[in-house]
């Protein structure tokens, strides 16, 4: 990527946890869309109409394919993770829970996985219960154990942490929630652009993510749910595409997944999100994975080296491409803008888990996220440009 700033600079662009930028190809897709056959989707039989919808089903497609689902009914479009996670919340959590029931999270969950079960418990009767990280910043397993009973109904959980970059056992708490008649949400939002994501192998019930996370486009995402789970819940969202039949009093609903499409879909967006898929299929995930790693051990070796720097998350061996950090006596803020002086955009903040850095006794920190196209020479930069704030803020 070679990207300039507005003083020339070479931009380092370390904020992949929040977006990613697009190849050309995605661009590509979206200006064809609007130039050559543009039409609004599921309407008509006419030619450009056609293309759409035959575009639509191709990009759903390759969804399914992405995550080994089994049929592509299983692939709703949204907005984006938040939609898709508080489509689970009301469509199906606010559906079927009951007072007493307990809703399980963990403490490193981004707040869309958050707020929406805390307005769904309140409107049911149902408690919220939170999984805790261990002091290498892990899941706590032992205590998940201790936590599941009958009364839990949905797991919600994150696939890996957009602060820790933990990764977390999937596998292993599903078969731990069904084995007690629950049901798994995942947040793939972070997790899906940098391992191999199976949700028939992992026993995963919903699943959410974003385009703008994959090297898509920004406005689309996901939400996957098991067909007979989709079948018996009820629409987020009423308006045109869902309904089977609309009476005086009350309509009927179409099946999975117009159901949950109401009204006019993000449609360039949702077709280059097909290229954008292909674009991470082309490379693999397996050097996705080494590629990453790589980027991620460089800037722990280095971080490691600089005084006053904390970095936040387990070891390498357990999370994925992102580290987090403080510098003794430089703000997160602070920091953040000097190293933008450098050309390196890095996010601050508690990005969006105020309840993870309660935990971690900070009430912000600086996140550098790495993507595919990231460098070594990237992470060397980064390095020097802290070095150089430290001199800036007087901390050497």
């Amino acid at each position: 990527m070679q990207h300039r700033d507005s003083h020339g600079r070479k931009v380092v662009y370390l904020d992949n946890g929040a977006s990613t930028q697009k190849p050309q190809c995605v661009i590509d897709k979206e200006v064809e869309v609007y130039s050559k056959y543009y039409a609004n989707a599921y309407r008509g039989v006419y030619e450009f109409g056609q293309r759409i919808d035959d575009e639509l089903e191709l990009s759903r497609e390759s969804v399914r394919e992405l995550i080994k689902a089994d049929s592509t009914q299983e692939i709703i479009f949204t907005s984006g993770t938040t939609m898709s996670l508080n489509m689970v919340a009301y469509a199906w959590g606010e559906h079927v829970l009951k007072p007493g029931d307990e809703i399980l999270l963990s403490e490193m969950e981004h707040h869309a996985n958050i707020v929406p079960w805390q307005i769904v418990a309140k409107r049911t009767g149902a408690q919220l219960r939170y999984i805790p990280i261990t002091e290498d910043c892990q899941l706590d397993m032992q205590a998940f154990e201790q936590l599941l009973n009958s009364r839990t109904k949905i797991v919600s959980i994150t696939g890996m942490s957009n602060v820790l970059g933990t990764i977390n056992p999937i596998k292993q708490i599903a078969e731990a929630t069904h084995a007690v008649g629950g049901v798994i949400v995942l947040d793939a939002a972070q997790s899906v652009v940098h391992q191999q994501v199976d949700v028939k192998d992992l026993g995963i019930d919903f699943l959410a993510f974003s385009g703008h996370k994959v090297y898509g486009p920004s406005g689309i995402g996901v939400l996957y749910g098991k067909m007979e789970l989709l079948k018996q819940m009820p629409p987020f969202m009423g308006g045109g595409h869902m309904i089977d039949q609309v009476f005086e009093d009350h309509s009927t609903w179409a099946e999975p997944p117009a159901r949950f499409e109401a009204g006019t879909l993000p449609i360039a967006q949702a077709i280059a999100l097909r290229t954008a898929i292909e674009f991470i299929q082309e490379l693999g995930f397996d050097w996705i994975q080494q590629h990453e790693q790589s980027l991620l051990n460089h800037a722990t070796e280095q971080l490691k080296e600089i005084p006053g720097l904390t970095i936040y998350g387990p070891d390498t061996s357990h999370k994925g491409a992102i580290t987090t950090f403080t510098v003794e006596g430089a703000h997160p803020l602070d920091l953040a803008f000097l190293l933008n002086r450098y050309g390196v955009c890095v996010r601050h903040g508690h990005h969006c888990a105020m309840l993870l850095h309660k935990k971690l006794g900070v009430s912000a920190t600086v996140r550098a996220s790495f993507g595919v196209y990231n460098t070594l020479d990237e992470i060397d930069t980064l390095t020097e440009a802290i070095h150089q704030a430290r001199k800036k803020l007087r901390l050497v």
